[in-house]
């Protein structure tokens, strides 16, 4: 799943790179005194070609982060469970560090309770 929406990101990539060519050819060509109106309609319509086909992969590669980003568990996610562990491991050591300080009150308070030898 993961190696798809690389390869998906690749070829948005490309569709850029081909954008990116399209509109310097119609630059070029518009700069000109005297412009080939066919070429200029076959890059138009490659350049819109291409950036409704990257408005449309990025457009459903957000969707997917949208959908991973809620916590909601997801196939091949492992972000809720070691989230979910850390936070466990967190309050567990949060409860030895009472338990000690509990543990230390309590010595002080019998220390303090225990008879004092009388010379």
């Amino acid at each position: 799943m993961a190696n798809e929406r690389l390869r998906a990101l690749e070829d948005v990539e490309k569709e850029i790179a081909m954008v990116l060519q399209c509109a310097g050819t119609i630059v070029l060509e518009l700069s000109k005194d005297k412009h080939n109106a066919s070429l200029l309609e076959r890059q138009l319509v490659q350049f819109q070609t291409s950036v409704n086909r990257v408005e449309s992969e990025l457009s459903s590669q957000i969707r997917y982060l949208t959908q991973v980003a809620t916590g909601q568990p997801h196939e091949g996610s492992t972000y809720s469970a070691r989230k979910d562990c850390q936070m466990a491991l967190n309050r567990a050591e949060y409860a030895k560090v009472k338990l000690g300080e509990l543990g230390r009150t309590c010595e002080l308070m019998l220390e303090q309770q225990q008879p004092q030898p009388q010379t």
